[in-house]
């Protein structure tokens, strides 16, 4: 059962968070040195045929009190990072890190202010916006018989519900470069991620060697909102996923994860409107 009972979040000073963010980083790639050849490569080379799941999400979407400039800054973020990622190749027993392909996103690189969400608060900063590809990567990757080896969830619900189309808190927060979407390759068969922007969609496929032998479905249960004692609301749900073999009609349910998060909206009065 999910544990309803939430703590009210700390609220740390600017500068320990940046010392803390920093000594993370350099933790982060220390480790990276010791795990180099066990991680996925771009290969512009290969290309795999057999579609295994595809998804799109809204690239501009208006939001209340958010400029939207900052939703255009985003898309070139998008576009930046995605050129990094397309292509890369998951052989059997290697690791994709979002972060080791993509890169720390700075100025220098082209990396524009977008939105950010720093101790519950909205805000911006260099290379906001790119949770929109986690958050992609991260709903493929449940669709498929990879392994999601690290994936950190929202703390915060943002925003209220406005046309969702699949469960609360099935994304991937990020953060460079400790806060990271890993997902590992336990199969015998490689995988590729293919992904791309149009005029509308951040767009992602993820392509087998084979056509593929199961399909999946993700879907939430035990959803519900609780009024905490220090005078917050939080929201609850548990993500599962569901395989189920094409040709013996086979059927078997994971438990994935369970989200608990901050609400930053009165659900009551958003409700009410």
């Amino acid at each position: 059962m999910i544990s309803p009972d939430v703590e009210k979040p700390i609220q740390r000073g600017a500068f320990r968070a940046l010392l803390g963010k920093e000594w993370f980083v350099l933790k982060r790639k220390t480790k990276w040195l010791f795990q180099w050849p066990l991680f996925a490569k771009v290969d512009r080379c290969v290309s795999l045929d057999h579609v295994l799941f595809r998804h799109r999400s809204f690239l501009l979407r208006p939001l209340k009190n958010v400029d939207m400039y900052l939703q255009h800054n985003k898309v070139r973020n998008l576009q930046l990072a995605v050129s990094k990622i397309h292509g890369v190749v998951l052989k059997p027993g290697e690791t994709f890190s979002l972060w080791l392909l993509v890169g720390r996103p700075t100025k220098k690189k082209g990396y524009l202010d977008g939105l950010t969400l720093e101790n519950g608060k909205i805000s911006k900063g260099v290379g906001g916006g790119l949770c929109q590809l986690g958050n992609l990567i991260y709903w493929m990757a449940l669709h498929s018989p990879l392994t999601i080896t690290e994936r950190w969830r929202h703390g915060y619900d943002v925003f209220p519900d406005i046309n969702r189309t699949i469960p609360f808190a099935c994304g991937a927060t990020l953060s460079y470069n400790y806060v990271d979407l890993q997902i590992k390759n336990e199969t015998s068969s490689s995988f590729q991620f293919h992904l791309w922007l149009d005029e509308e969609h951040l767009n992602g496929e993820i392509r087998g060697e084979q056509e593929p032998q199961d399909e999946y479905t993700v879907f939430e249960t035990d959803h519900f909102i609780k009024h905490q004692w220090w005078g917050g609301y939080t929201r609850h749900n548990k993500i599962w996923k569901r395989c189920i073999n094409k040709k013996s009609g086979r059927q078997s349910d994971e438990l994935v994860t369970e989200n608990h998060a901050i609400l930053m909206y009165n659900p009551l009065l958003d409700q009410a409107s």
